[in-house]
């Protein structure tokens, strides 16, 4: 209730707005637009949307280049994806393409097929090599890689697989 103590008597319509976002975001970080849309979805007035992210902001507790980065650390660190996908899966939480951008320039996609190849290896390593190749380019290709970053991860654990 802190957060409301600072603002004038007008703004004590946004209380149980703004408490809602807040509640919203205390499960998981979240963006401005997964904000505003679930603000949007409960019924609350445009007007109340744009103070509330305006306080959201103001307050720290919203901030789209810190969770365009947490997510990708997140999701390179236990189940990698290619920057590609990334992309996409920020996009659609509403995140700037600059932002987006500027996050993925320290990624590279072939470092990010080998790390989300490792886990499946072990259980792999059994099969004969054309259902290796099948399955390796399958599970690359299902997580946004192109076919040379497929490639190139397939011969170099064939590679140490001889």
């Amino acid at each position: 209730m802190k957060i409301m103590d600072s603002f004038s008597n007008n703004t004590k319509k946004i209380g149980p707005p703004l408490n809602m976002a807040i509640k919203y975001l205390a499960y998981q970080p979240r963006t401005v637009y997964e904000i505003q849309e679930y603000l949007k979805k409960k019924g609350i007035n445009e007007d109340f949307i744009k103070k509330i992210i305006e306080i959201l902001l103001e307050k720290k507790y919203l901030d789209d280049r810190y969770f365009a980065k947490f997510f990708i650390e997140t999701k390179a660190k236990h189940k990698p994806k290619s920057k590609f996908a990334f992309r996409y899966e920020l996009k659609k939480k509403g995140i700037n393409p600059s932002i987006i951008d500027a996050v993925l320039t320290h990624y590279d996609d072939q470092d990010l097929a080998l790390k989300s190849v490792r886990p499946k290896i072990k259980t792999w390593h059994r099969l004969d090599n054309k259902t290796f190749k099948k399955k390796m380019m399958n599970f690359l290709r299902y997580r946004g890689f192109n076919y040379d970053i497929c490639l190139a991860t397939l011969t170099h654990f064939i590679e140490s697989r001889d």
